[in-house]
């Protein structure tokens, strides 16, 4: 596989999920980024702007294994994990797995879950493994987590603790249609529902090769420093409480190394950092005296805006 074909992959893949998704074709990109950079996504938004139909539509366009939890205040570790259960035929423990060993997993309101219940996606997460009674279990490639909650109705939820924000990847809205889009939408919902009828344009092999190929994306040791040099901004002691983590700086190269490849490009370049510094880190920093999404947000801007770029473009 060449990188002209990931480009071609990515158009598929985001021309078939915008039949069912209507005029969001930013936030499917990066979405995409996410799955080839062995990711985790995290859809913050009111309820009814398409993030259930979104990650329902990217496991129809890619015929693999999908799974969704509805996480509750009463919902356990194991319901998610898995479990060791008795077999009165054999008279021995077996490992039932849960639904967290499938290729995309929806975690739906994932705000609502107690902290434990939270915790027990950590290390399926960032190690693509379970482990129950002394016993690892890996998870399938590729293997991606899209949880969803609702920034607005906050009773009886648990914020996410900011280890686990750190998790993920990317976090961004779908946000409200346009008057246009949505009168599109709404003919287009009239008299079926697209996603019923929609088929693949590829499978999980295919995306976990072209996922191994982004991670061999050159990225020049200027655009490494740019990076670098962006986070360091980010992490101004007077304006922030926390800033980018070590993670997090990984977690933008590997987004940059999976833009450049949908775009085509073997080799990263300062405007793939930029494009998405905001999506990869501003939900990594929270701002001192401060609490607002838009303010981290802004700081994250202000730091790309005052950190020269390199001019050099290629390795």
């Amino acid at each position: 596989m060449e990188y002209r074909e990931i480009s071609r992959l990515a158009e598929k893949l985001r021309e078939n999920i915008g039949r069912v998704v209507v005029g969001k074709e930013g936030q499917i990109e990066l979405v995409l980024v996410a799955l080839l950079s062995g990711g985790h996504v995290l859809l913050e938004d009111v309820p009814g702007t398409g993030k259930t139909t979104l990650a329902k539509a990217l496991a129809k366009t890619l015929r693999c294994g999908f799974s969704r939890v509805q996480f509750t205040p009463d919902l356990l570790p194991a319901d998610i994990t898995g479990m060791r259960v008795f077999s009165q035929q054999t008279g021995e423990f077996s490992f039932l797995k849960g639904p967290v060993f499938t290729n995309i997993l929806l975690a739906d309101e994932i705000n609502r879950a107690t902290p434990r219940t939270q915790s027990a996606l950590l290390e399926c997460m960032e190690e693509r493994q379970v482990t129950e009674g002394g016993v690892t279990y890996r998870l399938e490639r590729p293997f991606l987590v899209i949880a969803t909650q609702n920034p607005v109705e906050t009773q009886g939820t648990f914020p996410l603790p900011e280890a686990q924000l750190d998790r993920f990847l990317i976090r961004l809205s779908l946000g409200y249609p346009t008057e246009d889009e949505a009168v599109f939408m709404m003919q287009r919902f009239m008299e079926n529902n697209p996603l019923a009828e929609l088929e693949h344009v590829s499978d999980g092999a295919r995306v976990s090769e072209a996922s191994a190929l982004c991670a061999a994306c050159r990225v020049s040791g200027e655009v490494l420093r740019y990076i670098a040099a962006i986070c360091e901004a980010a992490r101004d002691p007077e304006k922030v409480r926390l800033g980018p983590s070590p993670r997090a700086l990984l977690a933008l190269m590997r987004a940059c190394q999976a833009l450049a490849a949908i775009r085509g490009r073997d080799y990263v370049i300062p405007d793939d950092v930029k494009e998405l510094a905001v999506p990869v880190l501003a939900h990594r920093v929270i701002p001192r005296g401060l609490s607002a999404q838009f303010s981290a947000a802004e700081l994250i801007r202000e730091a790309v805006g005052k950190t020269p770029a390199p001019t050099e473009e290629r390795p």
